[in-house]
């Protein structure tokens, strides 16, 4: 055998993916709560080009290490292609996934399916916390947008970029 295995150490890796466009209280919390059970949690944030975000994906990573400067064995990096290659790459074999709702669980649940499918992978689901329910990055733009109060919902940091990049807009 080679690797960390061989030296007797196992290091526990999962990943917590996302557009984080921007990043919410409620996606930090999964990620703290993740990061609380593993030795490293990969933040991916995955591209997609036929979506435009309102930050790009370097503001989104660099907003994200920001915010999670007090979890030291988080890692954030980008991917564009399947969530299962950034897995394998890196050799993780778990998903984070917070759910919000029964609607969410359909969705992750045919999403857990595929990616365990594809490849191994374990997806688990963490239930976010109630204060955290209704929250979406895109709930947030919206209100934000529309010069409502989010300041409860999104770090402080990101508060200071939502209403820079919507000034702009």
């Amino acid at each position: 055998m080679t690797g960390p295995e061989s030296e007797g150490s196992h290091v526990r890796r999962a990943v917590c993916p996302g557009s984080f466009d921007p990043i919410t209280n409620g996606h930090l919390d999964i990620i703290a709560r993740a990061s609380r059970l593993y030795d490293e949690v990969y933040v991916a944030v995955m591209i997609n080009q036929n979506k435009s975000g309102l930050f790009t994906v370097d503001e989104r990573m660099e907003l994200i290490r920001e915010v999670t400067s007090d979890c030291p064995n988080v890692i954030v990096e980008s991917h564009h292609g399947l969530l299962v290659d950034f897995c394998k790459q890196r050799d993780i074999p778990a998903i984070v996934k917070g759910l919000r709702a029964v609607s969410d669980f359909d969705y992750e649940l045919q999403m857990a399916q595929m990616n365990n499918g594809l490849s191994g992978v374990e997806t688990l689901f963490v239930p976010t916390n109630p204060t955290y329910s209704f929250l979406s990055s895109s709930l947030v733009k919206e209100v934000a947008a529309w010069g409502g109060d989010v300041a409860h919902l999104v770090p402080p940091t990101v508060l200071t970029a939502l209403a820079g990049r919507l000034r702009r807009s």
